[in-house]
């Protein structure tokens, strides 16, 4: 087990360097100067040429595009993440501030997924080419294709502004993470409940549950104390790999709920051309 562990750790490595190479060269390729909107904004100011580079040398984006990077991973591997342009403050204090907002909304996207995807992909597998079985598998396939934008706005159309039940934006209570919570659970529940179906009918099929059916024990023990626990083997691998993308995979939900999490702030960041928060908030999302 430590050997595995340490072979995928040493893994890590290289794949985190080419992420943050890739973000890197994306950031510089794109148009606009974020020293510029820093000092007068996107429609002009009185900021003068000299204002702009003496900022562009205390900030280093004077130096070659090489050095900045160099200079980046060199302080990156000890734990320095740079310094935001827009709001002149560590990168590693704005992700720790928008961290939580983002994992409290993982978790609850995840509870989410377990109550729809589990239950019916239980269903779908104990009554299997039936009508319920069908049904099942549709709710999921449409659940696991709607596209998250849309999900989004339907939810707050429908339960913001018609029914007035939730707020449409926001965060900081329950009421405000119900519908992030619930668009971020419906997609992962569609594959969930694939998965729980397959496995629970693989192991249905097993020559054991056969002889604890021969031996007359009820369905519901065989499904409950018997099954369960073999077919949970590879859902239980899928719900972490689950877990770690809906961390990785908040953005736009964030964005379109206005949530303070690290989703939203890189969408800001990116709007900014904020290369240090950009860069540091993908290196974080490339780790989980």
């Amino acid at each position: 087990m430590t050997r595995y562990l340490g072979q995928r750790l040493v893994q890590i490595i290289p794949v985190l360097f080419l992420v943050t190479l890739i973000v890197f060269m994306i950031m510089h390729a794109l148009p606009g100067d974020p020293v510029a909107l820093m000092l007068q904004g996107a429609d002009g100011g009185m900021a003068t040429p000299d204002d702009l580079n003496q900022l562009r040398q205390q900030l280093g984006l004077n130096d070659p595009i090489i050095v900045q990077y160099l200079r980046f991973i060199g302080h990156a591997l000890v734990g320095d993440l740079g310094e935001s342009v827009r709001f002149r403050e560590p990168v590693t204090s704005l992700v720790l501030d928008r961290f939580p907002s983002t994992l409290q909304l993982a978790f609850a996207g995840l509870i989410v997924s377990i109550a729809i995807g589990f239950p019916l992909g239980v269903l779908a597998a104990v009554q299997r080419g039936k009508w319920i079985d069908w049904l099942s598998m549709a709710l999921a396939y449409i659940g696991a294709s709607m596209p998250v934008y849309w999900l989004s706005l339907i939810l707050i159309l429908f339960f913001a502004f018609r029914l007035h039940w939730f707020p449409p934006a926001g965060g900081g209570s329950f009421r405000n993470l119900v519908l992030p919570a619930i668009t971020l659970g419906l997609t992962a529940a569609g594959l969930l409940s694939r998965l729980v179906r397959s496995s629970f009918i693989e192991v249905l099929n097993e020559d054991y549950i056969r002889t604890g059916r021969a031996k007359g024990l009820s369905e519901s023990a065989i499904l409950w104390s018997h099954a369960l626990k073999n077919a949970m083997i590879p859902v239980v691998t899928v719900l972490g790999l689950q877990f770690g993308g809906m961390l990785a995979g908040t953005v736009v939900t964030e964005t379109v709920f206005s949530r303070p999490g690290i989703g939203r702030l890189v969408v800001d960041a990116i709007l900014w051309k904020d290369y240090p928060v950009v860069q540091g908030c993908v290196l974080l999302m490339a780790t989980v």
